[in-house]
């Protein structure tokens, strides 16, 4: 659904679009709520370090999550923020309830991080393809800012090549 605006991209364009970013709405909020999860239960060694870098990254999914609800939102579309939609529209496994040591939420956050990240790098290809470049810088700009996220997460499990 798509509500009236002088935006001159194409009705199809603009439907397109707004499902493709409701999608991805979805897979940011889940992930958002991943990380705060993780930054509330993390323990071990390395404690302080993740709980802060869990704090950092959840801040700035939120951002991001605002950046493709607005979106969508000026191309007409309705935005689907609540965590019942995200839940039926997200593609990320559930989150392990059970998981305290640090560096096992840093592997399962960094695998969330790059599925979300391959999503919407996806999602650019699309975007131009449509016609509507300023989305697809949306998406460049999520995809750019997940990849430096999924940089901290893996230099805490990342094996040095001597």
């Amino acid at each position: 659904m798509t509500i009236s605006t002088r935006n001159d991209l194409g009705q199809n364009v603009r439907s397109k679009s707004v499902d493709l970013l409701n999608e991805h709405l979805a897979l940011l909020i889940d992930l958002g709520t991943q990380l705060k999860h993780a930054h509330w239960n993390v323990k071990g060694s390395h404690f302080i370090a993740l709980h802060e870098l869990f704090d950092k990254l959840y801040a700035n999914v939120l951002d991001y999550t605002d950046t493709v609800a607005e979106r969508l939102t000026a191309l007409g579309g309705i935005a689907h923020g609540t965590v019942q939609a995200a839940a039926e529209g997200t593609k990320l496994k559930a989150y392990p309830l059970h998981i305290t040591d640090g560096l096992e939420h840093v592997d399962y956050l960094s695998r969330s991080v790059a599925e979300v990240g391959k999503s919407a790098r996806a999602a650019i290809a699309v975007t131009e393809e449509a016609g509507d470049a300023a989305t697809a810088d949306v998406f460049t700009e999520v995809t750019r800012a997940l990849d430096k996220d999924l940089w901290f997460l893996e230099a805490h499990i990342q094996e040095v090549s001597k």
